[in-house]
């Protein structure tokens, strides 16, 4: 998508983020591909449009709400790293993300399999969870602000900043999809909260479940009327293969009525999973022809006469649901995630290469979690991979949720000095101090600490690190850990406001980079309008952004 005429490509922003082309576009902003020369990775940089960032009102609350969001850190929401205003230019800079939207996968594949409808609605719900819990709503959970990552995972985009996008695009005369997914509360323009998100999500899971949206009409008005006054089909009356617990779940989360529908992201988790984890374990037992009890092999009960001995029956089936508790706990908390769906994999030969081309492989590092190490090997270069273990060809089983083949490399070293094992550098952006230097340690580095201001990221927490999250680096060796001091704090001189008009002291007031505060009136020889005192004596040094408070004369009382 590269456009050579447009003005911000190879354009260098804040002497850090340089704009290598542009990967998408919307009412608001446009999205481009950047490569941040402080952390030598690829982001995703959002510059806000000229037109849109000509409006004080939406520059405001772009502002506000890219920072609010910036704090919050999961893994099935995209990061905000960070978020700046330069030379009259809005952006915000974001996790970079190689998948597609979820509109775009439903559009390919119509009705989902329930099981994978229900995988991403809890990861969408553990991404509401997360945000709810810091004070942050979405306010337009759709397909469209979901992605999906090629490995199954979800990540929800645009928290904060989507409801800006919308209603940038209705001043704009132009048709949003939001309307779909609406919470019946915001159709008729009350405020949305935490129940109003969960909603939407609903909405997304009947369309997951089903194919089709709930509501359709010839205009958004008569689609938003729907929601308010209409019952939707029951999915299981389109797909008659979703399970009733699972039917029961999404129209809670969908209920016109905000105080009938789950109240908090947790309590829709929490069915979610309950229904997942039970749903195993009867397939499970189905599936068992006999169980272990004292690690002996029982017989699953047959059916018997009614003459058969109903102590036993009693008995027995007392245990079996017994087990049953228990496995579905297990595999709640420590279990689930042996059951994944298995993928098979041969290994790659990375023999004769560098080592640093293979760790750094971006495909590479979604298979494989590399353990390096090096021995004194003249005959090869510094960094050539001589062995692999396990050896190349060989057929590994993975997980489908994230687990990786375990691989080690033995690489060329050139002295006895370079003989040293290459660790993964964890992610400790936006952790506080201890916890970060406890990371650190635990993954077998030392550290040093700096610190320096920041706008997006709180005072304790980490900003970066050196080397960056994911990089190999030697066993034992030094990791920069950037601490934020919070925004940083620019100092300005109070300008003279006395014998100015009401409107000239404003205006000096803005020039200076500070905050108009209260402005009263009172009695005074001096023309009516006229500033006669302030509360900030001219010329000291104030914060930049203090308000001032200044008093305007109201002529003489005689």
């Amino acid at each position: 998508m590269k456009n050579s005429t447009d003005k911000y490509i190879g354009k260098l922003l804040d002497g850090r983020y340089e704009v290598i082309e542009l990967i998408g576009s919307g009412g608001m902003a446009n999205v481009y591909k950047a490569l941040c020369h402080r952390l030598n990775r690829y982001d995703a940089v959002k510059i806000m449009r000229d037109e849109t960032a000509a409006n004080e009102e939406f520059r405001r609350r772009f502002r506000a709400e890219s920072q609010a969001v910036a704090m919050l850190s999961h893994p099935n929401i995209v990061s905000v790293y960070d978020v700046s205003h330069s030379d009259d230019v809005e952006y915000i800079v974001m996790e970079l993300i190689d998948g597609i939207t979820l509109k775009e996968y439903l559009r390919q594949k119509g009705a989902l399999d329930p099981s994978e409808a229900l995988d991403f609605a809890i990861q969408i719900a553990k991404a509401l969870e997360h945000a709810h819990g810091k004070g942050i709503i979405h306010r337009d959970i759709k397909p469209q602000n979901i992605m999906l990552l090629k490995d199954g995972m979800i990540k929800v985009a645009d928290f904060g900043i989507a409801s800006l996008q919308n209603d940038i695009e209705e001043s704009n005369g132009e048709t949003v999809g939001s309307v779909h997914y609406i919470a019946p509360e915001q159709a008729r323009g009350a405020a949305p909260d935490a129940r109003s998100d969960i909603y939407s999500l609903g909405i997304v899971m009947y369309e997951m479940l089903t194919g089709k949206l709930p509501y359709v009409g010839n205009s958004d008005v008569e689609v938003a009327v729907m929601h308010m006054n209409t019952q939707a089909v029951n999915p299981r009356e389109i797909a008659p293969d979703v399970p009733e617990e699972l039917e029961r779940i999404c129209l809670k989360a969908m209920d016109s009525d905000i105080d009938t529908r789950y109240q908090t992201a947790g309590e829709l988790l929490d069915d979610l999973e309950q229904f997942k984890n039970q749903s195993l374990a009867n397939h499970i037992l189905e599936d068992t022809d006999s169980i272990l009890i004292d690690d002996k092999p029982v017989e699953k009960p047959k059916k018997r006469k009614r003459g058969g001995k109903l102590a036993f029956k009693t008995g027995f089936l007392a245990v079996l649901i017994f087990i049953v508790v228990v496995f579905v706990f297990l595999y709640g908390y420590i279990i689930k995630d042996m059951f994944s769906d298995p993928v098979n994999v041969k290994v790659d030969n990375f023999v004769g290469r560098y080592y640093e081309d293979v760790i750094n492989d971006k495909d590479n590092k979604q298979i494989y979690d590399f353990k390096v190490t090096f021995k004194v090997d003249l005959e090869h270069e510094y960094g050539i991979i001589l062995s692999q273990t396990p050896e190349a060809g060989k057929d590994k089983t993975i997980g489908s949720k994230g687990d990786k083949i375990e691989i080690e490399l033995i690489c060329a070293a050139e002295t006895v000095d370079d003989q040293k094992r290459l660790l993964k550098v964890p992610n400790i952006i936006n952790l506080d101090k201890d916890e970060a230097i406890s990371s650190i340690q635990d993954a077998g580095f030392r550290y040093s600490i700096t610190q320096a201001p920041s706008d997006s990221i709180t005072k304790g927490y980490v900003i970066s690190t050196e080397p960056v999250a994911g990089a190999a680096a030697d066993e034992d060796s030094e990791v920069k850990i950037v601490i934020s001091t919070g925004p940083e704090i620019v100092m300005t001189q109070m300008p003279q406001l006395k014998g100015l008009t009401k409107d000239a002291a404003i205006a000096k007031i803005e020039s200076s980079k500070l905050s108009v505060g209260t402005i009263t009136t009172a009695e005074s020889d001096l023309e009516a309008g006229t500033v006669i005192d302030q509360n900030v004596a001219a010329g000291t040094q104030v914060e930049e952004h203090t308000k001032i408070n200044f008093t305007i004369s109201s002529g003489s009382g005689g």
